[in-house]
């Protein structure tokens, strides 16, 4: 067989069935393998949109998600869709072309340096010069991507590797990885060090990231907190860790989070953080970020603990094996700070119906609750159809709920949603975009179409940039300085030009029905949803402290 014969022999053996690409010269022996092997292949219109499906097909199924891009502008534009998952943790191999090993540093055509550009925002990469290592290269990046913290491999494959021959001997090898060992396994003694502190403290408070969920441990949480009784903060890449619908949620934390959530954490003293990063949008001004708190950090990537907040009790392993370990020794005492935290929370609960023409979002996100399951997955954009989201939508289940948020990629919805659909075929699957971020990837649109993927795009258009646009508000004196689309195109006849339903809806009450019927139907369908550009989410301002909110908070009376 030849490399790429023995590249797609490997991909199968490490159980991957569905790749994401967009063929380029140097990759024509590995597309013409592809021609007779039983992977599936989807082609998408953008190489970045390969990266992000790659991505969300892999948040959603747990399994490793591969994308593939030619050399050059072929690789580069697989960039961002990298540095998404990359900083979200979610693992992908990429595949990229190169050219042969012989002009290689030569500037030949279509050559770029991956291997250097991609180095700062990967896991690991592989450049492999001959075909005899290509196997065992492809074994690595799978274990590198797939265990510890989860991440990116990049194997950039020059063209003469992908014809040379292989042969099984060489299928055989096995990669020593000197220094790869993951820490899965906690130190018993901090364990149980951490339980003390808990136990002693009288206002603990859990925050749950990103960690939780790729470690499945959503179920051992959700038993800790009802076990302990102590109530769970969520970073934006936590939400699903626990369901949002349960008085032990206390939803969102940080910038965009809920005023009650970000009271509750900085009251509290003992934060016990699980699969959690202190990104800055989560704790606001450090100095500040839960002042009186002693705080606990489990977390499998012992480089994070104490980065980016000073943390008490480090402790270093798997967020799945950790909590269960949590469980068997905690024993039975249970907080009694937790129910006047929830108390609280029930005084900021917000305000979700308006009878408004054009649509208020806390309306519109109503209306999608009302119209999908726990289990319907949803993927957002980046920008306030983000933040609305994360604010006020209720996941119920882990894997439910995709985001860039590390990165935050305005363009990843759309791709990420064609990813989870093709991860769960049977499963409802919306994409909610802003009108900025939808015009970055709509041409996926035909990529949505030729694979007869019934997603349901909602946008919610308000003609602006609108996070940028606030900010502008907020903090420039109005001065809306280009954040303003229109004109935009007519959404309707654009999904319609592609082959796929376009619906708009303008009056409340009607999209949930219009959700309802596109699901029902089992149709791709874009929904153009006109909303309010005037209205604004309260937010903390950045660098502040998370209980500073500046904008009107409005709650139910």
């Amino acid at each position: 067989m030849n490399g790429s014969d023995a590249l797609l022999k490997k991909l199968k053996e490490n159980g991957t069935d569905i790749v994401f690409g967009y063929p380029g010269g140097v990759l024509l022996p590995l597309y013409d393998s592809l021609y007779d092997c039983d992977i599936k292949h989807i082609l998408v219109r953008h190489e970045q949109a390969a990266a992000h499906a790659a991505d969300g097909y892999a948040r959603t199924s747990g399994k490793t998600g591969v994308c593939i891009a030619t050399s050059g502008p072929g690789a580069t534009n697989l960039v961002t869709g990298i540095a998404t998952a990359q900083m979200d943790s979610s693992p992908v191999v990429a595949l990229t072309g190169q050219v042969g090993t012989p002009i290689i540093g030569t500037d030949a055509f279509q050559e770029v340096d991956t291997i250097s550009i991609t180095m700062p925002i990967t896991k690991a990469n592989f450049q492999p010069r001959k075909s005899k290592d290509l196997p065992e290269i492809i074994d690595a990046a799978y274990h590198i991507a797939g265990t510890g913290r989860k991440g990116v491999v990049v194997v950039d494959l020059p063209k003469d590797v992908l014809e040379a021959d292989v042969n099984e001997d060489d299928m055989k090898k096995v990669m020593k990885l000197e220094g790869y060992k993951p820490t899965t396994k906690a130190n018993i003694k901090q364990i149980k060090k951490a339980i003390e502190t808990i136990k002693n403290s009288e206002k603990p408070i859990i925050l749950a990231g990103g960690g939780v969920i790729l470690s499945d441990a959503a179920g051992e949480l959700f038993e800790f907190a009802k076990l302990s009784n102590i109530a769970v903060a969520t970073s934006l890449m936590g939400k699903g860790s626990i369901p949002e619908d349960h008085e032990l949620s206390l939803g969102l934390l940080g910038m965009h989070g809920l005023e009650s959530t970000n009271n509750a954490v900085t009251d509290c003293d003992c934060l016990i953080a699980i699969g959690c990063r202190f990104s800055d949008r989560t704790t606001g001004k450090v100095s500040e970020f839960a002042p009186n708190a002693t705080k606990i950090h489990i977390d499998i990537d012992p480089a994070e603990i104490g980065k980016n907040v000073p943390i008490d009790i480090p402790i270093v392993g798997d967020a799945k094996i950790t909590l269960r370990s949590l469980i068997e020794e905690y024993g039975d005492e249970a907080a009694n700070w937790t129910s006047e935290v929830v108390e609280k929370r029930k005084a900021y609960v917000p305000k979700m119906n308006f009878n408004t023409v054009p649509l208020k979002p806390q309306e519109v996100i109503k209306e999608i609750m009302e119209a999908i399951t726990p289990t319907t997955i949803v993927s957002t954009d980046v920008g306030q159809n983000q933040m609305w989201m994360a604010h006020y939508y209720k996941t119920r289940n882990p894997r439910t709920f995709l985001s860039s948020g590390g990165l935050g990629t305005m363009g990843y919805s759309l791709p990420a949603a064609i990813g989870a659909q093709i991860a769960k075929p049977d499963e409802n699957v919306l994409a909610i975009c802003g009108d900025g971020g939808f015009q970055m990837v709509s041409q996926e649109l035909a990529t949505i179409h030729e694979y007869d993927l019934p997603i349901v795009t909602c946008v919610l258009n308000n003609r602006y940039l609108g996070m940028v646009a606030q900010w502008q508000v907020l903090y420039y004196d109005e001065r809306i300085s280009q954040t303003k689309l229109a004109p935009t195109p007519d959404f309707v006849k654009l999904a319609e030009s592609y082959g796929v339903r376009g619906e708009r809806v303008e009056n409340p009450g009607e999209l949930k029905e219009t959700i309802h019927e596109a699901l029902k139907s089992r149709e791709a369908t874009v929904i153009d949803i006109p909303i309010d550009p005037n209205e604004l989410l309260p937010m903390v301002p950045p660098g502040e402290k998370i209980t500073k909110i500046v904008g009107e908070y409005k709650v139910e009376e």
